[in-house]
């Protein structure tokens, strides 16, 4: 049956995957990425080719990192046929990686952002936030002697060298928004605190009871971040009153940092809610804090959700 003049007028047209990149890799945000890198630079390896180049390598089919990077390589003289084409070696490409100044990047991260931001304003929300998961996990490196002097042992004994990667990604796109790497023995709550200042307005950081503890809560609230955590039975909260835990729902607690913690006792109590969402079976129920105090902003079920 023939679609109607109004479906077909709803439907997006065809962009190519280069027409789509330039949404966020602007000539704007070239203009300051280059701005980072001092100095002279090789006509073959200008900022936009290399970072181009760099993100093509990690959708790139092949049996080896040169197929790869040819693949990579003919996509980018394609995408920009009035540039010089880039140099023709992996080897020529990860030295010009070696003099990219981590500003460089960091200002095309930023500028990603802000494009993710502009394009999903209408539809990342819930119930007035942004909300963010984040989880953490180890990833294993080549074996080499450089890597393994470089990064230490983190897993088994003689396991491969390893990394740790935090993430931290909106709910609602699956999109990741920031990271940080370090090596295996690093931890998720010391990767959160440094990617606070990136987060995005309203945001609600959702995290698992990896994250549990006194000195997150109270740097997230100093910070002025929404927080929605999985509470684990090695923190104590306090209420103002007695309550049975089988029929306490939500209400306001107070979190403090444990007695044997450096300074406890000039350390103030947080004000913050707990909320407890009944599993299906016995044994199952979760207990999520927040510093979202009413109850009408973040409901108890929005929070469920949220969680799950």
């Amino acid at each position: 049956m023939a679609h109607s003049s109004k479906t077909r007028r709803l439907r997006p047209a065809a962009r190519s995957l280069m027409d789509s990149l330039r949404n966020f890799l602007t000539p704007a945000l070239g203009k300051q990425a280059q701005a980072a890198r001092p100095g002279r630079v090789s006509p073959r390896w200008t900022t936009q080719p290399l970072v181009l180049t760099l993100l093509v390598l990690t959708w790139s089919c092949g049996d080896s990192q040169e197929e790869r990077f040819e693949t990579a390589r003919a996509f980018v003289a394609v995408s920009l046929p009035k540039r010089r084409r880039p140099g023709k070696t992996v080897r020529g490409n990860d030295l010009a990686l070696t003099r990219l100044p981590l500003p460089a990047l960091r200002a095309v991260a930023a500028g990603v952002r802000r494009c993710l931001a502009q394009v999903f304003a209408r539809c990342w929300l819930v119930e007035g936030f942004v909300p963010l998961g984040g989880d953490g996990t180890r990833l294993a490196c080549p074996r080499t002697a450089e890597l393994d002097q470089r990064l230490g042992q983190a897993g088994k004994p003689h396991s491969a060298p390893m990394v740790w990667l935090t993430a931290r990604v909106p709910l609602r796109l699956g999109v990741p928004w920031a990271w940080r790497w370090g090596k295996g023995t690093a931890s998720e709550r010391g990767h959160l605190l440094p990617v606070l200042p990136v987060l995005p307005t309203a945001a609600l950081v959702v995290a698992d009871a990896g994250y549990v503890g006194y000195e997150v809560a109270r740097t997230l609230a100093e910070h002025s971040v929404c927080f929605l955590i999985r509470m684990s039975s090695q923190a104590t909260l306090y209420t103002a009153r007695a309550v049975r835990l089988d029929r306490f729902r939500e209400g306001e607690v107070s979190y403090g940092p444990g007695a044997k913690q450096k300074g406890a006792a000039n350390k103030p109590l947080l004000r913050l809610r707990l909320i407890g969402v009944r599993g299906k079976k016995k044994g199952n129920d979760v207990w999520l804090l927040t510093n979202v105090p009413p109850p009408q902003r973040l409901s108890a079920a929005a929070a469920a959700q949220l969680y799950r």
